[in-house]
């Protein structure tokens, strides 16, 4: 399955041109999950972060609406700035010029129905830095309010909630096999590939992945052969659906905020 629910009053997609047009307004926010087809390891499909971008999404856009808030969800933007996998067969991934491109033409589509408030909910870290730069152009263009946000579903291991990935669980690790054994457990293989966590880099005070102010050109096939990055062993279902709510509450109160926001 895509996702856990699907609102279909909401949808988009669903609707005709005439009935968008009639049924949004300047309070409207357009809610667009952003993901990608890529690698990751040989246990996960390949379209893991889109899964898990598109079913937070939906699954808070509905709560967002039973609680008064005019949310509409937008297809799914699948393929997307995958480079970093490009070794892996079965890895679909467009330049991110290319990507940026394509999201700000979207953008201009909303901007053309009442719709003023669009939010990016992101399933792929390497969207993030692009994301970013979209926001501006978005606001600088077409004066749209654009918002980006991690779809919240992750967050490495710890040591007390699953294995200590020291920080460095940030591609087919514990958090990301655990949701998608929550969320489609017949596309997780049995076997789960061995521990491979950075240990090295995680030791370094600056340089590192998660916020460390240092950053650093990578594939994933840099840490080895498999291209995960984490410890995927002990992940389960259970653990799955806590970092699932979480992420569904994340993107639910960051729409509420949305909704009140005001730049003055």
């Amino acid at each position: 399955m895509t996702a856990p629910f699907t609102p279909s009053s909401r949808a988009w997609a669903d609707l005709s041109g005439p009935a968008i047009t009639a049924a949004t307004s300047d309070r409207s926010i357009a809610v667009v999950p952003i993901g990608a087809i890529e690698h990751h390891g040989p246990h996960l499909p390949l379209r893991t972060d889109a899964l898990i971008a598109e079913s937070v999404a939906t699954a808070a856009v509905d709560r967002a609406v039973a609680a008064g808030i005019d949310a509409w969800l937008l297809p799914t933007v699948a393929y997307a700035k995958s480079d970093e996998h490009y070794w892996a067969p079965g890895t679909l991934w467009v330049e991110g010029t290319t990507l940026l491109d394509e999201l700000v033409q979207i953008g201009a589509a909303i901007a053309q129905t009442p719709v003023r408030s669009v939010a990016w909910v992101n399933g792929h870290g390497g969207n993030v830095m692009l994301l970013g730069w979209l926001n501006r152009e978005l606001r600088r263009r077409y004066g749209l309010r654009s918002f980006s946000m991690p779809s919240g579903a992750g967050g490495a291991g710890d040591g007390v909630e699953g294995p200590d990935e020291m920080g460095q669980g940030i591609h087919a690790g514990y958090g990301e096999t655990s949701i998608v054994m929550h969320l489609a457990p017949h596309l997780v293989a049995p076997e789960m590939p061995p521990r491979n966590v950075p240990e090295k880099i995680a030791g370094h005070t600056h340089i590192g992945f998660n916020r460390k102010p240092v950053m650093f050109g990578w594939t994933s096939d840099d840490f080895g052969p498999t291209g995960v990055i984490g410890d995927a062993t002990g992940a389960n279902a259970a653990h799955g659906k806590v970092l699932f709510d979480r992420g569904v509450d994340f993107v639910t109160e960051a729409l509420a905020e949305i909704d009140g926001f005001e730049f003055a």
